[in-house]
């Protein structure tokens, strides 16, 4: 296969993953009908937020995880057919083999580079890892290594700070073990005790919380009976996203960012801790394919900013965007909530308007 056609094979497969902590990369091995990732891409969370190209976000249940392989098992999304990938042959690589690595660096999603296996067995505390020189960065962690057959072959894990595309992946036979070794235990939380390997599970731990075989301290992924709220004016706006309907736990993507749909309009919201504002961006449409119709259209956003308190339209790139921008000294849950009902209501009616009176097209979403 060439490195088109292992994408358009993965791409329905390819699982967004996004905690309060961060975001990181998954994906859906039919076989067993679970998703994969890496255990620090979870960070403690029993809960995730996913979404693919198949399905919008929904949050999943986290199953199973592995401190010492890295790895977390989490619960597939209902209903939703997802393509079958094939878990391949670790001892058949070798050195010089061409890979492919899948994921969403940096929030760009579905991003696939190309390499070479710069040794198929380099060990790092104890463990084999495959060791490509094809650029993986934050938020590739847990997406597949993928050879030339198509067949997953590793697990992103983790890269070298500072170095030269220097990137590590789990052989894909510690990952077929392991589920394995979880798959009797299917729809419980257990976790893997990374000092004998012992499957830890609700109904053979006692309430100490250690692994009944050697006596390490370990956790299960269990929903917390209250969850941990953020603090400051990360938790005011979630209680402001809350009061206007929205699942906060479905918002979260990542350390103080939200995303929420509001009609057609998609909103971001990010709180920059360091220079004190929360900024609401709001991606409507896009520029008219017309160019006679982008002259009125600069002359309507001129005028409605004039018009228009607290709201600012403007064109990034091709996007239209509705901004507002509040210092976090200043809001309160109030005004903040009075803020934010605004500028979802005219991103809204903005996004719908625009499109009849001035022939924007529909803003192209990943």
């Amino acid at each position: 296969m060439d490195p088109q056609q292992i994408i358009e094979q993965y791409q329905k497969a390819i699982i967004q993953i996004a905690t309060s902590g961060g975001t990181g990369t998954g994906f859906y091995v039919k076989e067993y009908d679970m998703i994969v990732t890496n255990d620090h891409v979870v960070a403690d969370n029993a809960e995730v937020t996913i979404a693919g190209k198949a399905f919008d976000k929904a949050l999943s249940r986290v199953w199973y995880t592995d401190r010492k392989h890295d790895l977390a098992f989490l619960e597939a999304p209902k209903n939703i057919e997802l393509p079958e990938v094939r878990l391949g042959q670790y001892d058949q690589m070798k050195d010089g083999d061409v890979v492919v690595a899948i994921g969403h660096p940096y929030g760009l999603n579905y991003t696939a580079t190309q390499g070479v296996i710069s040794k198929v067995d380099r060990i790092r505390d104890g463990l084999k890892f495959i060791q490509i020189d094809a650029a993986i960065n934050p938020g590739n962690s847990g997406g597949p290594l993928v050879n030339m057959k198509g067949e997953i072959i590793g697990v992103n894990s983790f890269i070298i700070r500072g170095g030269d595309n220097l990137g590590f992946a789990l052989p894909v036979n510690y990952l077929r073990e392991a589920l394995q070794l979880y798959l009797p235990n299917k729809g419980h939380a257990s976790t893997r005790c990374f000092s004998c390997d012992y499957l830890v599970t609700s109904s053979n731990i006692d309430s100490t919380k250690y692994c009944p075989s050697c006596g390490t301290e370990v956790k299960l992924p269990e929903v917390p009976e209250k969850e941990v709220e953020p603090v400051g004016a990360a938790k005011t706006i979630e209680e402001i996203l809350k009061e206007l309907g929205k699942d906060v736990r479905l918002a979260r993507e990542g350390v103080n960012n939200w995303s929420v749909k509001e009609g057609s309009a998609k909103i971001k919201i990010a709180y920059n801790a360091e220079n004190y504002f929360i900024a609401g961006d709001a991606y409507l449409c896009q520029m008219p394919a017309d160019a006679t119709k982008i002259k009125p259209l600069y002359q309507f956003l001129l005028e409605e900013n004039y018009r228009t308190e607290g709201l600012v339209l403007s064109c990034v790139k091709q996007n239209i965007v509705l901004s507002c921008i509040i210092y976090d000294l200043d809001m309160t849950k109030e005004n903040g909530a009075d803020a934010f009902r605004n500028l979802f209501q005219k991103a809204d009616y903005y996004d719908d308007f625009l499109k009849t009176q001035y022939s924007c097209t529909q803003r192209l979403e990943e």
